[in-house]
């Protein structure tokens, strides 16, 4: 019984609470400023790059190593 009580107390005064109306809206005066657009392209030297054959293939490599441990042994 305390506990549902409880309850209708605290959904009551929440209820009053968000009823009360004393903050208003406030007027915001806005300023419309423009914008200016500089664009300046500046070209770089290009540089050559590798294409290898097979993409990641170095990594693959390095990552597919095996060492003498691995190998299953026969009991």
């Amino acid at each position: 019984m305390k506990a549902i009580l409880t309850i209708i107390a605290i959904i009551f005064f929440g209820t009053l609470a968000m009823a009360q109306d004393t903050a208003k809206e406030v007027k915001v005066e806005t300023i419309a400023m423009g914008v200016e657009l500089n664009i300046e392209i500046q070209e770089t030297e290009t540089e050559v790059a590798r294409l290898y054959m097979f993409k990641n293939s170095r990594i693959k490599k390095e990552l597919s190593f095996r060492t003498k441990r691995n190998k299953s042994k026969l009991a």
